[in-house]
Formats: structure tokens, C-alpha cells, sequence
């Protein structure tokens, strides 16, 4: 080894010491939202998550999550570190790689470098090393149990095997590294996708190489056959193989009449031989690029058989165990991601379009009496052809969707968006709003963490903004030194290796706009997407580094001494990464957070034991997969997680009996819910019974497909309906007193029947399947509905619901004028005051971004805010003082900032006789409602302007109330001042 590899080596694995040692003190201690809970119970259990699941991480995670030692509180934690781990090795590979490319610009053996252009090439790969180690997006993924930590190091491993393939002689060493390459390919299959488009840009190094004449058309040539490579793995492997061994399956069972799974065998044996008939022929005819090519797929599929956990444990039917991918059938739509539908890329309808026909796609298979029958036909819709265009961006027709594109676009109701428009859409949102923006975050600043938040330029300063913006952790400006850096790195390139250039430049694009393209994002998302880009980023740290080589020949006229010189470039770019590391530490610093999991347990902390417990989105479910399937903790609630319970298997899974948990009292059989079968049961008003339709008798109709429910479609089947938007349920007031779970003063409301209003609206699968829960229960178990769900998900019950919490119980009596619930103040303080988890919560060392201040931190304030007011109605002073200040001293201003619900607060502690407290509560918001307002008009912009408007409104009520007649002026002459000025 030579002096210059041993410092190589050596510098290597320091920068990884600090990556390491930088993501080990910042990472999350617990389980993170989004998918992080349901990834760390899916680790432990090695269950099935969401498609296309990740397996590879999931076996990863299962053994890091044994040196919790039996410690369930510390699974979370070493999952966690399969980030932090490979997120530090993906730094180790990125040195070398830089370093790799920093030697071929300089044209030298290793053996031939002197010191300074050691000191420079080393120093390149430090400086892009390290700034990509404190960029913002990879920060974020390296210290929590997501998967794009691990899919960076395999993006890194592979760029870097190919480069260092690239300088191997030997023709027999070299097709080894390349085979290696291709397993590793197949192993990044089941951690995610993203490393397959680096194949195309890679195809170009096999050229260069190949071919000591590269041409432009041979270049286009290799580029496309990298094309046809990413193709045959994404398209080939992991579809077409699956999909084939289905059409046998299905052959071999409903043709040939054999048991099930036969086909599948039969498949494998004959694929397997055929592969290995090939690479035994191609070896013994000594054909070397053909066998290379065979054994590289073979590797591939080596790689790729991780996918097998996802068969295997979804035969066991773990607790969760998402699309029940159990045999090949269900497994290829997993596989296929066929739940998420599907994005038009290059000709297809705009969001104004409005199929003409629906036609019959591919068939759904299901078992039955030991064959696979059609259960039913995907839709393919069918749209005019003026009602479409080519590269169509704007293109989603959900939720409010539409009214979005109207809005960025300025286009009235109705009013069909022009090629024009369309492509604004796609340099204005996909590629500016959802790439460029988080490009700026990594290497120029950003300005928050707040959704939404744009990028920071080098004049930008705190001076004349809002203090919640100034003081934002996240507002981090790094006067555009590492952006000005890569770009010194791209001149370095196009000077010195322009054929290295244009490979990284294809790798850059690739990762970046191709994914822009193919995602065809939508007008608005559930949370930033920044991490999708990584691999972008992770190209644009090559040229960090290669800027510091850029540097070094351009300081050759003022030092002559070639140490120095590259000394001197080293310290330069070193200022990019110090920079980023010392502006990013504070706001992705997680040590000190558990709010995550402690808010999923305040949650199942409101119900009662034994409770069914309706969730919505992806933050009030994974954390609470993760509390019980990691923790153990209320296992004895049962979680529904509403967008999921439209879903047959799901519903399957919910008639099972899970840990405490007995199976849901759902009366319908897997023939009424089957894919295809009652998705939407349409309202369709029948005169007989307009005035309510008994629920129970109704839910039998349905079970039995009563003709007497059901109306006709336009293709000739019949479906169910809903012939009534008044429901009817029967009660026994004596068995209901018996359970002893209402009030005395609510005893008096209790009838033989609750009658209550739908609405003329439709009822989706898992409306069905609630009111389904709801009739067959019969009061026996308690059914909550989680306080984060939209209104639709509380089928319009609320006046029979009862707040216990961040939970809502559904009673059997209505009570009058509780429009939003009644809330049981005994229950209520009981379960909030004693029984919820805040630790850390008021740390101001803790760092909460935009996801804590929202939902979790309304939930929590909402509950007290409810409680406190209840309690003051009752006459429970002492009560309502102590539940309030108990909030405001858990959920403190310095770490979560007073919002609209806290406003609220004011008037309860005028009520409670702490007018100082109110009035210090009502300064400090009135004053950050005042500079927010003022910096909105200033600059022309809408930021929460309704919001602060709210606040001074009710701040002005509440002194008003509280007998503050110079607070309550002040605080109206501001209103009036803003709502003239900014039009609210």
C-alpha cells in the first residue's frame, strides 16, 4: 500500500468517527412520527409494513433491536442506529469516492503524488465528505428508523465500486467488482428504489472505459442501454418476474387442476435451471461479456431474495401485516404498489377531465373452494381526448386538489388549464417548489422549519422579522459558501474530466429532476418530500470537495509551495461544512424528544379498557402501532385506522383476535366487503324510508345483498345503497344503565332508540364498516374516535360522543347542545391529569419542529381547553385552575410557542382570578400577533394572517370580559388597524 492510500484510508475512516459520533449524539432516542413507528415495530416483529415494505431494513433493524438486551423502551433506539450507522458509512464511501475523482482530475498514479497534491486530494474528499455529513436533508434521515439512510449507503457503495472497477486492470478482477456491484444492486431492492436510477449515469463509466474512443453516439448508446438495465431490474425483477410466476400459478390451479403454489415451483425450477444453463453455456464458450451479464443478474436476484420475508411473515399473519401479501396474487400488487394507483407521465388527462367509460383492466384474483377467481376488474377510465395532453403535470383530480391548481395558477371555475399553464405548474411547483427549494435548504439556508419554508440568500437577515421567525432554529443562512463551492467543483470538472462530468452530471439530473418528472407531485403533500432528492445532493458534495482541487490550482500563482497551497484550499473549503454543521446542530438535535411517543400514549390513555379506537392519518397510528407492538403498552385497545379500513384484508385482520384485544364485532362476511364490493355505497333516497332506516336491519340488508337495498349500475350489476340519510339504532335503557358508563344527570336522556342524521351523502367502505361496528357492538365494548379526524369521520355523532381525553367516546343518549361532545369532567381530569406523559416537553435544550407544534400540541390544548371550560361551568374552580396551569407548565411557550387554542386560555384565567398571568400570556401573544401582522403587510405576504387576527380578536374579548378596558382597546384598535390594512 502505498504512503498516499494509507492516509486515504486512514482520513476515511476519521471523517466516518465524526459522522458517527455526530449522528450518535443527535439521534432520536425513541420512535420519531410519520413512518418511523411503524418501521421500528415492523423491525422488532419482522412484520409486514406498507408496500413496497423494505425488508432488508426490517432484518437489519431486527438484529440492531436486540441489543435493547429485553429493554422494550430502548428497541426504538438501536433501530434508530441501523441510520446512524449506515448513514456514517455512507459518508466513508462518499471520501473515497471524492477522493477517487480528485486523483483522476490531477492525471497521477497514487504512488506518484507528492505531498501537496496528497494534502489537496485528501482535503477534497474531506470538505464534500463533511458537508454533505451537516447537509440538511441527510441529517434528518441519518438520526431516525426511516429507510433512506441505509438507501444512501448503497447509493454510495455502488457509485463507489463502479469508480473504483473503473481502475482495475485486470479484466478478471474487474468483472468480480462489477458482479458485486450488481448484488449490491439487488440487496438495495429491498431497502428502496432509488439506487436504480444511478444505473443509466453509470452505464456511461463502462463506456469511457470500454472504449478508449468514446463517441457522441456511442455515448447516447450506453447511456441508453443503462436505460434497458434499470428497465429489466425495476420493470423485469421486480414485477415481471412475480407477475409471471402469478399467470402460472393461476394455470397450474384453474387449468391443470393442482393444489395451490404448485405453479409457482414449477416456475422457479424452470427459471432457476434456465439461469444456470445460461451461465454454465456462456462459461464453457468462454462468451465473458455474456456470463458476466448472467451472473451479474443472478447476483441481482440474490439481492432481490430478501423479498421473500415479506411471503413468509405475512403467512404468519402478524398484527400488522398491510395488503396480506400471503400469496403470489396479493403479493404482486405489494409488490406493484397497486393501492397508490398510478401518476401520468407523458400523455394523460388534467385535473378538469371527466371520464366518458370506464373499461375492464386487469382481473383481481382471490382463492376460493381451491381455486383463483375473478372477484373483479381494475377500472381503466377512459377520458376524451381534448381532455388530455402530453407531459401532463397538472393532473390530480383529489381532495381540493383542483382548487389548488386554480389557485397557483390563476384560472377560474371550470376554466381547462393550457399546455402553458401546465408546464408553468412544472417549473414553478414540481421544479422549484419540490426541488430547487430543498437544494437551497442544503447548500444556501433556509428560512424555518415551518411547512413550506423557501430557501435563505446570503443578504438575508433577521433584521425586521417576526421573532418566531428570527428565533426559528431552523432559520439557518450559510451565505451560499457551499453552493459557490460545488459550483468552483463543476469548472474543475469541465476543465480537467469532462467525461467525468458529464457522469456525475447524469447522476446529479437523475436523482433529481428525472425523479421531479416521474413523481409528478401534486399540488400540495402531507409533509416536505426533501428526502426523495438525497441522492442529488449527495452528487452535488462530489463537487464541494472537487471545488477545494479547484482552489488549489487557482492560489498556484500566489503560494508556489504546494502544501501550503493545498493546506490553504483544505482550511477554505473546511469553512463550507464547520458552517453547516454549527448552523444545523441545534435544530436536528433529537436527544431530548419523546413527545412522539408519549402523545400516542395520551391518546390511548383517553379511552377505556378493552376500546375500539377510530385514528385517521399516519401520526395518530404509527405511533401507537409502535407503543403497543414495541412497548406493550394498552395492547388491550384495538387501533382502526380509517384509511386503511376500506381495505378487505384490513378488515380481515380486524375480525382477528390481537394480543388483549378480541376481534371486532363487524357482522359482515369477507363476501360484502371483498375488493370491488360496496367501495362506495351511493345515497339513493327510497320515499318508503326517508324519515330513518333501522341500522341493524339495515347491516343485515347489506350482508345479504337484498335486492331491496340495492339499485342498478350502468354496467348491468346491482349495488347497495344508502336509502335513508336518517339512521335508526335500538337501545336498551336498562342494559345500558347496567354498564354503568354515563353520568346520572345523562341518565334522564337515555330512549329505546338514537336516531341521528347522515346527510344525503355517500357512504365509503369504511363509513360501512363503522356504522357496521357501531350496530353489532351493542354497547359491549367502548368505541372512541380520536380527536384528530375530520368531520366526516364522525358520521355525524358527535352530539352522542363524550370527550374523555384526545379521545371522544360515542354514548347511547344524545345530549342536547353538545354540538362538539359533552365533556365528563371527571373522567376527563382523571385521564388527562394522571394519566398522560410529557417528559421533556418543556426543555428548552429540546428541539420541536413544525409536526410538534401542530396536531400533538392542539391536541393537548384543545383537551384542557375543553376540560377547563367545562369545569368552570361546574362551579370546579379549583379544578379548572389547576388543570390549566398544569398544560401551562407542561406545554410551556419556550418550547412549544402559544397558538390560537392558548388564546383562549386568557379568558379562563381571568375567570379563575390570575389576571396577571392572563394579561402576561395576552402581551406575549399580542405582541407576536402584532409582528407577524406588520411583517405580513410590509412585505405583501398572507402568513397566518387569519390566525393572528383570531388571536387579537380573542385576546381583545377576553380583557374585555376580564373588566381590562385599556388592554381590550389596545388590542381592537390593532385588529382594526390589521384587518383594514391586510383586508381580513
Amino acid at each position: 500500500m502505498s504512503k498516499f492510500n494509507r492516509i486515504n484510508t486512514l482520513t476515511g475512516w476519521l471523517v466516518f468517527a465524526v459522522a458517527l459520533v455526530t449522528y450518535l449524539l443527535t439521534v432520536e432516542r425513541t420512535a420519531s412520527f410519520w413512518d418511523c413507528g411503524e418501521f421500528i415495530a415492523c423491525s422488532y416483529k419482522l412484520q409486514v409494513p406498507h408496500p413496497p415494505g423494505a425488508p432488508l431494513f426490517l432484518l437489519i433493524g431486527r438484529l440492531f433491536s436486540m441489543m435493547a438486551m429485553g429493554d422494550v423502551t430502548q428497541v426504538a433506539y438501536w433501530v434508530n442506529l441501523v441510520s446512524v450507522m449506515s448513514s456514517a458509512f455512507t459518508i466513508l464511501f462518499l471520501f473515497w469516492s471524492i477522493t477517487l475523482l480528485s486523483r483522476k482530475l490531477l492525471g497521477k498514479k497514487d504512488e506518484d503524488l507528492n505531498l501537496g497534491e496528497t494534502i489537496a486530494v485528501v482535503g477534497s474528499g474531506l470538505v464534500g465528505a463533511l458537508a454533505y455529513t451537516y447537509s440538511d436533508s441527510f441529517w434528518f434521515s441519518a438520526v431516525e428508523a426511516e429507510v433512506y439512510g441505509l438507501s444512501s449507503f448503497f447509493t454510495a457503495i455502488v457509485i463507489w465500486a463502479v469508480l473504483k472497477w473503473e481502475r482495475i486492470e485486470d479484466d478478471a478482477a474487474a468483472n468480480r467488482w462489477l458482479i458485486f456491484t450488481f448484488y449490491l444492486v439487488g440487496l438495495s431492492i429491498g431497502v428502496h428504489l432509488l439506487n436504480l436510477v444511478t444505473i443509466p449515469a453509470l452505464a456511461l463509466v463502462y463506456y469511457f472505459k470500454k472504449y478508449k474512443n468514446p463517441s457522441l453516439w456511442g455515448g447516447i448508446a450506453a447511456f441508453v442501454g443503462g436505460l434497458v438495465v434499470l428497465m429489466i431490474i425495476n420493470s423485469g425483477v421486480i414485477v415481471w418476474l412475480p407477475s409471471t410466476a402469478g399467470k402460472f400459478e393461476i394455470f397450474f390451479v384453474n387449468t391443470l387442476g393442482a393444489p395451490f403454489s404448485v405453479g409457482i415451483v414449477f416456475f422457479l425450477l424452470l427459471f432457476v435451471g434456465t439461469l444456470i444453463w445460461g451461465i454454465r453455456y456462456t462459461a464453457k464458450k468462454e462468451k465473458e461479456v455474456w456470463n458476466t451479464a448472467l451472473l451479474s443478474f443472478a447476483f441481482v436476484l440474490i439481492g432481490y431474495s430478501s423479498y421473500f420475508l415479506v411471503l413468509v411473515r405475512s403467512n404468519f399473519n402478524p398484527p400488522i401485516n398491510e395488503n396480506d401479501p400471503s400469496d403470489v396474487i396479493s403479493y404482486v400488487s405489494y409488490l406493484k404498489r397497486e393501492q397508490y394507483g398510478s401518476r401520468p407521465l407523458l400523455f394523460g388527462p388534467v385535473f378538469t377531465a371527466r371520464p366518458v367509460n370506464s373499461e375492464q383492466g386487469e382481473p383481481i384474483y382471490r382463492k376460493s373452494n381451491g381455486r383463483y377467481i375473478i372477484a373483479d376488474y381494475r377500472p381503466e377510465y377512459v377520458y376524451e381526448k381534448n381532455q388530455q395532453m402530453l407531459f401532463p403535470r397538472v393532473h390530480s383530480n383529489q381532495m381540493n386538489h383542483p382548487q389548488l391548481y386554480r389557485d397557483k395558477l390563476g384560472l377560474a371555475e371550470g376554466q381547462k388549464p393550457s399546455m402553458g399553464d401546465n408546464l408553468a405548474f412544472f417549473f414553478s411547483h414540481q421544479l422549484g417548489h419540490m426541488y430547487w427549494r430543498y437544494f437551497l435548504w442544503n447548500f444556501v439556508g433556509r428560512e424555518s422549519d415551518e411547512e413550506g419554508a423557501g430557501g435563505l440568500r446570503p443578504w438575508d437577515t433577521n433584521q425586521g422579522l417576526p421573532d418566531v421567525m428570527a428565533n426559528n432554529r431552523a432559520r439557518d443562512n450559510f451565505y451560499m459558501i457551499p453552493f459557490l463551492l460545488g459550483l468552483l467543483g463543476i469548472v474543475a470538472q469541465a476543465f480537467r474530466r469532462k467525461q467525468d462530468l458529464l457522469v456525475t452530471g447524469l447522476l446529479f439530473m437523475m436523482m433529481g429532476v428525472a425523479l421531479v418528472v416521474y413523481l409528478n407531485s401534486p399540488p400540495v403533500e402531507p409533509r416536505e418530500r426533501d428526502y426523495i432528492y438525497v441522492g442529488s445532493f449527495y452528487i452535488f458534495a462530489f463537487w464541494i470537495g472537487l471545488g477545494v482541487m479547484f482552489i488549489y490550482d487557482f492560489l498556484t500563482k500566489i503560494l508556489p509551495s504546494a502544501p501550503a497551497r493545498a493546506g490553504l484550499a483544505t482550511v477554505i473549503g473546511l469553512s463550507a461544512p464547520l458552517l453547516m454543521g454549527a448552523k444545523g446542530w441545534d435544530n436536528h438535535d433529537r436527544s431530548n424528544r419523546y413527545h412522539s411517543v408519549d402523545f400516542a400514549k395520551n391518546l390511548l390513555n383517553s379511552c377505556a379498557p378493552n376500546a375500539i379506537l377510530f385514528t385517521g392519518g399516519d401520526n395518530d397510528t404509527f405511533p401507537l402501532w409502535y407503543v403497543q407492538e414495541v412497548e406493550g403498552f394498552r395492547t388491550d385497545v384495538r387501533v382502526c385506522n380509517l384509511s386503511l379500513l376500506g381495505t378487505d384484508w384490513y378488515i380481515g385482520q380486524m375480525k382477528r383476535k390481537t394480543y388483549e384485544s378480541d376481534p371486532l364485532p363487524i357482522s359482515l362476511e369477507y363476501e360484502n366487503f371483498a375488493a370491488g364490493k360496496n367501495d362506495i355505497v351511493p345515497f339513493y333516497e327510497m320515499p318508503a324510508v326517508k324519515n330513518g332506516i333501522n341500522l341493524k336491519e339495515y347491516m343485515a340488508l347489506v350482508k345479504q345483498n337484498n335486492a331491496a337495498i340495492q339499485v342498478p349500475l350502468t354496467s348491468g350489476e346491482m349495488t347497495s345503497i344508502l336509502p335513508s340519510s336518517v339512521l335508526v339504532l335500538g337501545i336498551n335503557p336498562n342494559e345500558v344503565r347496567k354498564l354503568n358508563i354515563l353520568k346520572p344527570e345523562l341518565s334522564a336522556f337515555v330512549k329505546d332508540t338514537m336516531q341521528w342524521t347522515m346527510g344525503k351523502r355517500d357512504l365509503y367502505k369504511s363509513d360501512l364498516i363503522m356504522l357496521d361496528i357501531i350496530a353489532t357492538n351493542d354497547w359491549k365494548r367502548p368505541v372512541y374516535f380520536s380527536g384528530t379526524l375530520t368531520n366526516d369521520n364522525y358520521l355525524n355523532l358527535k352530539e352522542f360522543m363524550q370527550l374523555e381525553g384526545y379521545a371522544y367516546r360515542l354514548l347511547p343518549v344524545r345530549v342536547p347542545g353538545a354540538s362538539d361532545g359533552y365533556v365528563n369532567t371527571d373522567i376527563m381530569s382523571e385521564n388527562l391529569m394522571k394519566k398522560t406523559f410529557w417528559r421533556e416537553l418543556d426543555n428548552t435544550n429540546a428541539y420541536y419542529d413544525g409536526t410538534y407544534k401542530g396536531s400533538p400540541a392542539f391536541s393537548a390544548r384543545i383537551a384542557f381547553m375543553r376540560l377547563v371550560d367545562q369545569l368552570i361551568r361546574e362551579g370546579k374552580t379549583e379544578k379548572a385552575k389547576t388543570a390549566l396551569n398544569f398544560i401551562l407548565t407542561k406545554m410551556p411557550d419556550k418550547t412549544i410557542p402559544y397558538d390560537q387554542i392558548t388564546a383562549n386560555y386568557v379568558n379562563y384565567l381571568f375567570a379563575l382570578g390570575e389576571p396577571k398571568k392572563a394579561l402576561e400570556i395576552a402581551e406575549v401573544m399580542s405582541r407576536r400577533a402584532e409582528d407577524i401582522l406588520k411583517y405580513n403587510q410590509q412585505h405583501g405576504v398572507n402568513q397566518d394572517t387569519n390566525i393572528q387576527l383570531y388571536i387579537l380578536q380573542t385576546l381583545a374579548n377576553a380583557c374585555r370580559e376580564g373588566k381590562q378596558e385599556t388592554q381590550a382597546k389596545k388590542y381592537e384598535t390593532l385588529l382594526q388597524q390589521y384587518m383594514t390594512a391586510l383586508g381580513g
